[in-house]
Order: structure tokens, then sequence, then C-alpha cells
């Protein structure tokens, strides 16, 4: 199988009068199509910075990203970003809100807009589309954000923390509701987290970060039993504690403390 995404030793520094700030060295990985890859590492080692190289809104110093073997500023592969928070607006029903990404591309066509609405339906919010955000609990919130993304059918799903503006319960139940609409849409899906738990119970497969400047440190594929098939079922597995101990202990270092 072909990667979708493949990063060569991808590089990167943010520079101010001070001087240069390494912040990524020599990062190559790839992902398969249909694989959701979580990456993990401490505080400040280039993670955010990785996902803005891999959108496109950053440009490698050094090395290449490339998209079915197409550098990724000449892809025309469409990419998702999902960010932190939802970012929806107050003035724009739930619909609207979730229409916005049709209308600045100017795809909003009857045929879209019906689309949508059954993705509404899918995924519980039809009843709430003419709601306002803040009528709306988070985890709602963030399926309406997910619907905005997904509407515009990328390739590749970029997920920078997604939960964490969640309090510890909504975030599980919210953690493992999009994780499953993602792998029922068959979506190639990047999600940073800080959360071991978060990642092992997602994904397929976890990217270790080193300490800043970020190097790739390891890759752990996660096999689980058949039945152990959502984010939450995971976290009762057998092999879930074998898989926690193993990233933790990739992230372990004497000099430096991975969650400060």
């Amino acid at each position: 199988m072909e990667p979708l995404l493949k990063a060569c030793c991808v590089s990167y520094s943010y520079h101010s009068p001070e001087g240069a700030t390494p912040a990524l060295f020599q990062v190559s990985f790839t992902v398969n199509p249909g694989e959701f890859l979580a990456i993990v590492g401490p505080s400040g080692c280039g993670k955010s910075t990785l996902l803005s190289l891999l959108s496109g809104l950053l440009e490698p110093e050094e090395g290449t990203i490339y998209i079915e073997d197409t550098p990724l500023k000449e892809a025309s592969t469409g990419i998702g970003y999902m960010l932190q928070r939802d970012h929806l607006f107050e003035w724009r029903t739930i619909r609207e809100n979730a229409a916005l990404g049709l209308e600045i591309r100017h795809r909003k066509t009857k045929e879209a807009m019906q689309e949508l609405d059954e993705m509404l339906q899918n995924y519980g919010l039809a009843a709430f589309a003419s709601a306002h955000p803040s009528e709306l609990s988070g985890g709602m919130r963030q399926r309406a954000a997910l619907i905005r993304t997904l509407i515009l059918k990328p390739d590749l799903l970029l997920l920078d923390e997604p939960f964490s503006a969640l309090d510890y319960q909504t975030r599980l139940s919210v953690c493992d509701d999009i994780a499953s609409i993602i792998r029922e849409t068959k979506k190639t899906a990047i999600l940073i987290t800080h959360d071991l738990a978060e990642a092992i119970s997602t994904a397929d497969r976890v990217l270790v970060l080193s300490a800043r400047p970020g190097q790739v440190k390891a890759e752990i594929p996660l096999v689980f039993a058949p039945q152990y098939d959502s984010p939450l079922k995971r976290r009762n597995a057998p092999e879930f504690a074998g898989y926690f101990k193993q990233v933790w202990n990739e992230l372990r270092d004497p000099d430096h403390n991975a969650f400060q």
C-alpha cells in the first residue's frame, strides 16, 4: 500500500532577533490511507508545529512532505483541520455553522446541503440544526465542528487536541463519538494529544517525539482484538495497560519533565 502522506527528514526552527529555536529535526514517517495516527511527546516538542507543516500553514526549512508522492505545496488532496476549540459563531445556527466551509469555498449547492442535513441527522444534531452554539453542550459543539470539516470531504484529517477544552467525562464520550465517526467514514487522520490514554484508545499507531527539537523517538503499532472496536472499549482491553507502559517508557527522560 502506497502511503497517503510521507514526511521526509523535516526540520523547522523559529527565528527571532535572539537567534533560532529549533522545533523539529529530521522528522520522517508515513501515514497509510485510512490509518489513524496519534502523535505524542513532551510539551514544546513541536507537535503543533508539525501539524502546521502537514497542513501547509508552514513550510519545512529542510526536508519535504509528500501527499501521494506529490510535494504538499503542489498536491490537490484536501486537508481538514480540527482545532482545540470548535470556533462556532454564536450568531449562526448549527446548520449555518456546519455549512461555513461550503460557503467559503463556493460549494454550497442544494446537493451539498442535503448531504449536510443527512450528516446532522446521522450524528444526532438534526433536532438542534436551528439552535445556536450556546444552546449546545461542549460535546455537541465538537460534533458540529467535525461535520463542518467532513462535509468538505478532506482526504486527510488533522486533529489538534480537539477534546482538550472539555471536562474529563465529556472528553471521554466525545473522543469515543468522534473517533468512531472518523473510522466509519474511513478517513485518514492524525491526532496530536498530550493524553496517552486518548492516543492509545483511538489510534492504529502512536508516534512518539523526543524533547525539543522534536525527533521521532519511537513508532508503536497498536493491535486490539476485534471486540474492542471503540476508544471506550479499548480502555478496558487487556492490551491497553501494556501499550500505555510502552509509550510512557519512551517518553520518560531523566533530564526532562514530559508534562511540564
